[in-house]
């Protein structure tokens, strides 16, 4: 049964007009103003997604630069307190120092330390010269191990370079340790 489209419209004039005249402004106030603010609306949300992603970002990247910021002033503060509470300010204070530990060390593990030689080595670029020296020392194995562990763990700076152990073939006869030490000083500055 098919509805009576023409009847229904022609009886009912006065009320479907006005609702197809409403309908139709609907539609043109749809298309004309509600649909371009709608996509303009998800236009903005859009840019404000991208600018709250890039403010993330900024303060992301801000937060980094700080903390290399702070990074480099702590590596800055501690290289200073290196540089003035650990490294012999001499090439004099530090045979001092190195010297004196040696043989503090010696007498406190049983080592009898037979020989000693130093050299400087000066670096071009930089403040500070190098401290090279050779040790010779006679002991037992475990003495000489407790040694080289008080020499490493020590609060002076001095880096073991090389070692050579050999002993005699008499039995019972001591270890001979030869080592190769270095240890940095502030060097005076050229024409100084």
């Amino acid at each position: 049964m098919a509805i009576p489209v023409k009847r229904i419209f022609d009886e009912k004039r006065r009320l479907v007009i006005p609702l197809l005249a409403a309908l139709a402004l609907n539609i043109a106030l749809y298309a004309l103003l509600v649909y371009p603010l709608g996509v303009r609306v998800r236009s903005m949300e859009q840019r404000e997604q991208a600018a709250a992603q890039e403010m993330a970002a900024a303060q992301r990247e801000d937060a980094a630069a700080r903390a290399v910021l702070q990074g480099r002033d702590r590596t800055g503060s501690a290289l200073n307190t290196f540089y003035k509470d650990v490294l012999p300010t001499s090439l004099s204070n530090a045979r001092d120092v190195t010297f004196l530990r040696l043989e503090e060390l010696g007498e406190q593990h049983g080592i009898r330390i037979k020989r000693r030689t130093s050299t400087t080595d000066k670096d071009k670029k930089g403040s500070l010269a190098r401290l090279r020296i050779t040790t010779e020392l006679e002991g037992n194995y475990e003495n000489i191990r407790r040694f080289i562990y008080q020499l490493e763990s020590g609060s002076n700076f001095v880096v073991i370079d090389s070692v050579q152990l050999s002993q005699d073939a008499a039995p019972g006869s001591p270890l001979a340790l030869t080592l190769g030490l270095s240890t940095y000083y502030r060097a005076e500055p050229h024409g100084a």
